[in-house]
């Protein structure tokens, strides 16, 4: 009779060699997960007691979060090496929170049956992009300049179609915008799995970098449903 035993061993030794792996992608996706909660639970208790109306009555406001949702991304993207790991959680979920104010708004905008099902379309796209993202084994580091100098590109042209208020254009915009950020997910979620490679054996950066590419995934969720928003959501 033939004895595999001998097998055993090996694909043992190999499951147990990617669990710290998959736990570490678990709980990035469980920081991913917390900050969107953060996120909409804040827009919604804003919207729901009214005091979305008080928040916004400056005008000043939306400025004023803008510049705090940027500096808490450059704080954590440059010191985060230096910043010790609570410190990194405790940005990532300040910024999760400021989203919130700021999507306060979208319940106002936008039906909220709409806006549900969305989320739930964004969930499977994200979803679908970032498992690719996980199972690939091509090496996307060299994606990285395209995908920044899209990004630029989309953002000048989204304010000169903003300016200008050209409608058709930003509509194209918008699909652009979608794909783009379809992609980006994938990027990211590969870039995730890289970044474990590159810590492996700093428990203490494991930690962080768990943070940080929750952050980035994140975005990657939110601008994939505030495109789906845009072009699909029917507005109040």
């Amino acid at each position: 009779m033939y004895n595999n035993s001998n097998a055993d061993p090996w694909i043992n030794t190999e499951e147990r060699a990617k669990t710290p792996l998959y736990k570490h992608i678990a709980k990035t996706y469980a920081w991913m997960f917390l900050g969107l909660m953060v996120t909409f639970a804040t827009a919604y208790s804003l919207y729901s007691t009214g005091l979305v109306w008080f928040v916004f009555y400056f005008s000043w406001m939306p400025i004023a979060l803008l510049i705090a949702k940027l500096a808490l991304v450059w704080f954590l993207t440059s010191k985060m090496y230096s910043f010790q790991v609570n410190t990194v959680r405790t940005i990532f979920l300040a910024y999760s929170f400021l989203t919130g104010v700021v999507f306060s708004t979208l319940f106002i905008m936008y039906d909220a049956t709409d806006s549900i099902l969305l989320f739930g379309v964004t969930a499977l796209f994200f979803g679908l992009m970032a498992g690719i993202g996980l199972i690939t084994k091509k090496d996307v580091s060299r994606y990285g300049s395209i995908i920044v100098f899209g990004l630029v590109a989309l953002l000048i042209m989204s304010l000169i179609s903003y300016f200008l208020n050209l409608y058709m254009l930003d509509i194209i915009l918008c699909f652009v915008g979608l794909f783009v950020f379809l992609g980006v997910t994938t990027y990211d979620s590969k870039k995730a799995k890289d970044f474990y490679y590159q810590f492996e054996g700093d428990s203490e950066m494991l930690e962080k970098i768990s943070v940080y590419s929750a952050l980035n995934l994140y975005l990657d969720f939110i601008n994939v449903f505030l495109y789906l928003l845009r072009l699909f959501g029917k507005k109040r």
